[in-house]
């Protein structure tokens, strides 16, 4: 499967329960919303640059869009660039959904002694699957030892003592504190001389965007309205959730789930499989996020029963008076 996270290699098959249709004069598609709906409600796959903390790039996005709030997942030291989720306004909680998905990362380990390249590759192997890892001493989390798993370890290049490298890893993974490790398995000390990441759950290189695409696109929209740039730059909400699995909800289940109450069989049209205590995205038949949970039973349970509760709501994201009015009644325990 090459190198692949753990969720890319999953192929959700969507199952149906109950054959629906929605009504269109409740909701919209995502990618019907407007540029107004997008700024107060998206998340953009930002480009980190060089120099400014997460926290400072964050806070560029706010200035620039004239917004109050917006959330960044996964810190990147200042001198690490690459991809940085930042979601806006009433999307910030989405980013603790990215926060516990897998990563990647392109780096250069910079050995301190020759070692030939037979024996890096040798390390990489046996480096690849689950570690012990010590989180550096300035570290936001408390310093003891941790499993972390790392998915795939491909050695890209060696010129000298530099090491070019990929890395796809579990998240909470340190890449800095990593190359000390794999310098000390070579019997000399190494350390990390640039890093990049590629990969943020959904999120990766391949069409992410700079704070100038940022800027750029927003000028334009409130210049002359046009729309496209901005659109390519700001992502609707559910480009977030695309590594979880979904259920997908009666038109008449929504206004429930929206005032927080968990989800049970008869409200279910659709769902990919899934197993217990597992995170899943709860959807309209529209492909609108309504709601995180966690599941309380396997999907195997919609299949054989007709009654039973299967998702404790988390956290809700859609409005509540979006389905307000429809009046059927509402599948939920």
């Amino acid at each position: 499967m090459g190198n692949l996270l753990p969720f890319e290699k999953i192929e959700r098959k969507i199952l149906i329960k109950k054959q629906a249709e929605t009504d269109w004069n409740f909701g919209k598609k995502p990618e019907e919303r407007s540029v107004e709906e997008l700024i107060n409600y998206g998340i953009i796959n930002l480009n980190k640059p060089k120099g400014p903390t997460s926290h400072q790039v964050s806070a560029y996005v706010q200035q620039i869009l004239g917004i109050s709030k917006s959330g960044h997942s996964g810190t990147l030291d200042p001198h690490v660039t690459g991809v940085l989720p930042v979601a806006l306004v009433k999307a910030t909680r989405i980013v603790q959904t990215l926060l516990k998905a897998g990563k990647e990362y392109v780096g250069i380990m910079h050995l301190h002694t020759d070692v030939e390249e037979k024996e890096i590759k040798k390390a990489a192997e046996e480096l690849t699957g689950k570690i012990e890892q010590l989180p550096p001493i300035r570290s936001a989390v408390k310093r003891r030892l941790r499993t972390r798993e790392i998915y795939y370890l491909e050695i890209l290049e060696i010129e000298g003592r530099d090491v070019l490298f990929k890395v796809g890893s579990e998240a909470g993974f340190y890449v800095r504190k990593f190359c000390h490790d794999f310098g000390l398995k070579l019997n000399t000390h190494a350390h990390m001389s640039q890093l990049v990441r590629t990969k943020a759950g959904p999120f990766t290189d391949k069409d992410w965007k700079t704070l100038h695409d940022l800027k750029d696109a927003f000028s334009l929209w409130k210049e002359n309205k046009e729309k496209n740039g901005i659109r390519k730059v700001i992502l609707p909400i559910e480009s977030a959730i695309q590594h979880l699995p979904k259920i997908w909800v009666l038109d008449s289940t929504v206004k429930t789930l929206c005032q927080g109450a968990d989800l049970s069989i008869p409200g279910i049209s659709k769902y990919n499989e899934f197993n217990e205590n597992e995170s899943v995205a709860i959807m309209t038949l529209k492909d609108e996020l309504i709601c995180l949970g966690e599941t309380v039973e396997s999907s195997d349970f919609i299949e054989k029963n007709d009654k039973g509760k299967i998702v404790k709501t988390k956290k809700v994201f859609m409005e509540k008076g979006l389905y307000q009015s429809y009046n059927h009644h509402s599948f939920i325990e």
